[in-house]
């Protein structure tokens, strides 16, 4: 009798430890979406992007010359216009980065055959200049978006950044002006961003925030708004958690600026001196990838409410104009150039940077990540004629639905991803309404192993049709795009979502990214 009794009792220890492995197996995350209580706009400027004079990213990159044998508009790349229209770019920085604090505007305006040689320090390379003011202005104009000039603080003087800004914009009859008329624009440009420096507590000029602080009103005293055109000015402002930087330039500046710069990178690896390998990596630096780009949460959190302090009606906004991982350079490759290959992992990290930007959007109204072509997290590669779509540039296709769209309040249960004793929230999501009334929802499976479902609670509105999927996934975390399988990381039709009484369910497979589309 105690040796059935015993039987049976472990039997049943057997069952329910079954029973838990299977929930567990098949443990559903809920997301509720408060589509009644949305009042913020996602700022389509959010999606921005960076294009530095730094490695290939301009040179080969963007620009190859008209008389390239690479197809080309007067210079500019075509199939990287054409690609980047498709994503609907709403603004480019340029010409940096730490680059901006080392550049002279009028090195690159005029003949390109007249332009000076200089030494781009970042590289060491020879920059011919071929590539200026006009040259990046139409390239903005061809992609359709909105440029975001970097002015010299660094090297540069006020009357430098006053004089770029009159000859960009002042309208007629000045010595600048005219200039700008002979070198092939009679009417003046429309600029809005302005940024004051680069990274001032580093390769702008290593400077303390109070020393910075003055510099910023001593410049901004001199830029004027000419001819109807009106400058958004932006701070150079702190590297990820400095928030004294943050302090100190809310409470002397204030309102002076339009807005406040903020820099972070995700490092997987263990320092700056090793960051670790784009390709051909392990799930620890999957891992921890994924875990370091989540705490942009509380960076902007943490900036957010020292900004709150001075400027509780959020007139500033919070500008993440760099962002996005940055990894060991390609082996091979000049060290300067920051070149780097970009995986299934980058586009989680993107996916879920992306959604704590559209979180905090009453504060994060601009953000740019680093960068567009051949630089750190790129959305294109390009080598020679051919050019090859990264799964980040993919990630910006699906989300561009979020652009200038009303963000809906959302809670999320999560199941845990897990690895080494260490755990992160499996699911990442955003939700927004459009001006036609359509709801956009993407979601994020970060758990490179274990499909996940997600039960979404539509609350305050009424949708009866879930279509237009689209899922990005890939084989392994570490899988890429390459010049001879560009196609490896692509979006695929979704099917695996079902709406009933309000209530969506969606199947996600692991390591994936899913965009729908309700009515």
């Amino acid at each position: 009798m105690e040796h059935k009794f015993k039987t049976s009792y472990m039997l049943a220890v057997i069952l329910f430890l079954l029973a838990c492995q299977i929930a567990s197996a098949q443990q559903k995350d809920t997301v509720v979406v408060n589509a009644d209580l949305g009042t913020v706009k996602i700022s389509k400027y959010i999606y921005g992007q960076f294009a530095e004079d730094l490695g290939h990213g301009i040179y080969g990159g963007v620009w190859v010359g008209p008389n390239s044998d690479i197809p080309n508009i007067d210079g500019i790349r075509k199939d990287v216009v054409e690609a980047l229209k498709k994503i609907d770019v709403p603004d480019v920085r340029w010409p940096g980065g730490c680059f901006a604090d080392q550049y002279h505007w009028k090195d690159g305006i005029g003949p390109r055959k007249d332009r000076p040689k200089r030494v781009n320090m970042w590289g060491n390379v020879v920059d011919d200049n071929g590539f200026g003011t006009a040259e990046f202005l139409e390239f903005c104009k061809l992609i359709g978006a909105e440029p975001y000039l970097a002015g010299n603080v660094g090297s540069g003087t006020v009357r430098e950044m006053k004089q770029w800004v009159e000859y960009l914009t002042y309208p007629d009859g000045t010595t600048l002006s005219n200039l700008r008329k002979e070198n092939g624009h009679p009417a003046p440009y429309h600029i809005k961003f302005w940024g004051v420096g680069n990274e001032s507590w580093g390769c702008g000029g290593e400077m303390t925030p109070e020393f910075y602080a003055d510099q910023y009103k001593r410049y901004t005293t001199y830029l004027s708004n000419y001819g109807g055109n009106h400058l958004f000015k932006i701070a150079s402002g702190p590297n990820g958690s400095d928030y004294h930087w943050t302090q100190v330039l809310m409470k002397d500046v204030g309102r002076r600026m339009n807005g406040l710069s903020l820099h972070y990178y995700t490092i997987a690896g263990p320092s700056w001196g090793d960051k670790g390998p784009s390709t051909n990596f392990p799930e620890k630096l999957y891992f921890d990838a994924l875990k370091k780009a989540k705490q942009m949460d509380e960076i902007v959190s943490r900036h957010s409410s020292i900004m709150d302090q001075y400027d509780p009606h959020k007139h500033v906004a919070l500008v993440v104009d760099e962002w996005g991982i940055w990894t060991d350079a390609l082996p091979g490759t000049n060290p300067g150039f920051l070149e780097q290959q970009n995986s299934m992992r980058d586009a989680l990290v993107a996916s879920t940077t992306l959604d704590i930007f559209n979180k905090h959007a009453a504060r994060v109204r601009m953000a740019n990540i680093a960068q567009m072509v051949n630089v750190l997290q790129a959305m294109i590669l390009t080598k020679g004629k051919q050019m090859v779509l990264t799964p980040t540039y993919y990630v910006f296709d699906m989300y561009k639905v979020h652009m200038g769209a009303t963000y809906l309040p959302i809670s999320i249960h999560s199941a845990n991803y897990t690895f080494d004793g260490d755990s992160l929230p499996a699911i990442s999501a955003t939700a927004s309404k459009d001006s036609t009334g359509k709801v956009h929802i993407t979601l994020s499976n970060i758990d490179p192993s274990k499909k996940q479902t997600v039960v979404i609670d539509l609350r305050g509105i009424n949708l009866h049709s879930v279509h237009d999927g689209q899922i990005l996934t890939a084989k392994s975390f570490d899988s890429v795009n390459t010049f001879e399988n560009p196609d490896n990381v692509k979006p695929k039709p979704f099917h695996d979502a079902r709406l009933r009484d309000g209530r969506l369910t969606v199947e996600m497979p692991s390591k994936s990214i899913v965009a729908l589309e309700l009515q």
